[in-house]
């Protein structure tokens, strides 16, 4: 006598193994995804890598230089001199520039001398490195309007900077740079006044 029930093999129904695998994968995506929107906010509203695309701030800064910029601290803070500032080209010659903040909103500056002076005082500038500051063709002194920065590059012979755009709203300042991360031989150098 033969029996008339059907068995299926073992390879037609799915064991816990395949299960297993499925759910593996799934995870395995999912997790992909959520790293993914992860890094996105992070880049977004934390830290953002940015790459410096002149020698406008040298010796501080290296042309090529890989840093890291802090994006939420002004967000509890104002842009203050001696920090150094991811912010908009308003030329669009670039997507962003890299420069120190020498002057901040209600300040009267002026370059004369060879020097930067705010409100009749000359700066201490120990980053420029004996380098003259010579004008450019926005014109000194000027009061700084409430909520923006006047920025300078530190290779002040070789920086297009305030002196040629003006004062720039403090809001297109995406961020505050704080360390280089690339290349490994600058990995750590730290910069600023504070």
């Amino acid at each position: 006598m033969t029996s008339d029930v059907y068995t299926e093999s073992p390879e037609a129904t799915p064991g816990p193994e395949r299960r297993s695998a499925l759910s593996q994968a799934i995870e395995f995506v999912v997790m992909v995804v959520l790293a993914f929107l992860l890094a996105q906010v992070m880049r977004t509203y934390v830290v953002q890598p940015f790459v410096v695309p002149s020698g406008s701030m040298l010796p501080t800064i290296q042309l090529g230089d890989h840093v890291l910029v802090n994006k939420f601290i002004y967000r509890f803070q104002k842009p203050a001199y001696g920090d150094i500032v991811v912010l908009d080209d308003p030329t669009g010659q670039t997507p962003m520039l890299i420069k120190r903040v020498v002057g901040v909103g209600g300040q009267t500056l002026d370059i004369r001398d060879d020097r930067v002076w705010i409100d009749g005082r000359p700066l201490d500038e120990p980053y420029t490195h004996g380098l003259p500051t010579q004008p450019g063709s926005v014109r000194t002194p000027i009061e700084l309007p409430p909520d923006t920065v006047w920025v300078m590059g530190d290779n002040r012979t070789s920086s297009a900077d305030s002196r040629y755009i003006g004062a720039q709203p403090a809001a297109n300042v995406h961020g505050k740079a704080f360390v280089v991360y690339w290349p490994l031989s600058r990995l750590g150098v730290t910069f600023g006044l504070r």
